[in-house]
């Protein structure tokens, strides 16, 4: 029988007083514990030009980070990153993006895009997914993600994000999982059946790097190698049981599991909700401003429940000059100073605010914790 050493990410949260027991503070002990299924999504959309307001790489490579651990901490599910400055997208428009070239200054929301994906992506996954680039040459100095699907090789969870591998690398790694699901079917004798078989079992299965010791078989699927798949263990204990490809939303609708967010690039304000892959769209959507309602008035006054609500915050000159980029916003008759029309709310994330300016990273942090009550409540 097997027996597995892992240890569970989730585990029941105790409150009771420790009654001076020492406690080990060296080390985090907060873990993501899913409450079941949830349907609804959290959105956050901001407009790469953020980027071109930093002066070097490493601030850059900062304000990215520090973007990326606010949709981390606050479960965003989504990230949508628009261009809010016509001269921008007139560049963008005649630039030959090569998969090596530097874009923090060239386009600042394609580094943006590439961080945060870097970021969001499981460690054991970026050697993969993630060739040496100019773009990330200092994103291994940021603060760790850490989300629930990092999930190290001792630990144990039904769901697992993989790569495909080519199936001549079944070879050198001891017994796989391919093999132990060839080895369930009879084996006929003979040099030339055993060829047969093995063929056999390589077309009829794929094999996936999930971060473990063995790679985990699954059904084939005709995929590049180096694709990116959400899997579900049929046994986290015993992974050699096998595996199944399901969509990457499947473990926060089924169990409510955080799963990281998704990288969505847009050519203007207007393409955030046009584009929208969620059905129905957006049904709950929050601009923000300085010269917007206070936020806590608003929450205190009412919010309705959602499936998927979106944030969007401006850049250094506000979402007001992402209406004057936006062709189809002003044939439609926004202008920007009536911007906050196209929303739901329009609010301000910190009234009387002690500095003059709010940089975006900071209302990030500031807007989703304001709106975490929402959120909670949506989910209850």
């Amino acid at each position: 029988m097997h027996k597995s050493n892992k240890r569970k990410i989730t585990h029941e949260q105790f409150s009771e007083p420790n009654d001076g027991i020492d406690v080990d503070t060296s080390k985090p002990t907060a873990v993501f514990t899913p409450r079941g299924g949830r349907s609804y999504t959290l959105s956050v959309a901001l407009p790469g030009s953020i980027i071109a307001n930093a002066q070097s790489h490493d601030q850059k490579t900062f304000l990215a980070g520090s973007i990326a651990r606010a949709l981390a901490v606050f479960c965003v599910d989504e990230v949508v990153i628009f261009e809010d400055d016509v001269r921008q997208r007139q560049s963008n428009a005649h630039y030959d993006l090569s998969k090596d070239e530097y874009t923090a200054y060239s386009d600042p929301s394609h580094f943006l895009a590439h961080v945060l994906s870097y970021l969001e992506t499981p460690p054991y996954l970026r050697k993969f997914l993630f060739p040496m680039h100019k773009n990330l040459r200092t994103a291994g100095t940021l603060p760790s993600l850490d989300m629930p699907h990092h999930i190290r090789a001792n630990e144990s969870c039904e769901y697992r994000e993989g790569v495909t591998v080519p199936a001549n690398e079944e070879h050198g790694f001891g017994q796989s999982n391919a093999e132990n699901h060839h080895n369930q079917h009879k084996r006929k004798k003979g040099k030339k059946n055993m060829e047969e078989g093995v063929q056999d079992t390589v077309m009829s299965y794929t094999l996936v790097d999930t971060g473990l010791p063995n790679k985990v078989c699954i059904p084939h699927i005709p995929v590049p190698e180096n694709t990116r798949v959400t899997v579900k263990l049929c046994s986290s204990e015993d992974p050699s049981q096998g595996a199944e490809v399901v969509s990457p939303s499947t473990p926060r609708e089924e169990m409510g599991y955080y799963w990281g967010y998704s990288v969505r690039c847009c050519d203007s304000l207007s393409d955030v909700f046009t584009e929208c892959p969620f059905d129905g769209g957006y049904d709950l959507s929050f601009g923000t401003s300085e010269r917007g309602s206070p936020l806590s008035q608003v929450i205190t006054e009412g919010v309705p429940n959602f499936e998927h609500l979106i944030v969007v915050f401006g850049g250094v000159a506000g979402l007001e000059v992402a209406v004057k980029a936006d062709k189809e916003l002003l044939a439609r008759g926004l202008r920007p100073e009536t911007v906050g029309n196209m929303f739901d709310y329009w609010v301000n994330v910190l009234p009387g605010q002690g500095s003059r300016t709010i940089r975006t990273e900071e209302a990030v942090w500031l807007g989703l914790m304001g709106l975490r009550g929402v959120v909670e409540k949506n989910g209850s």
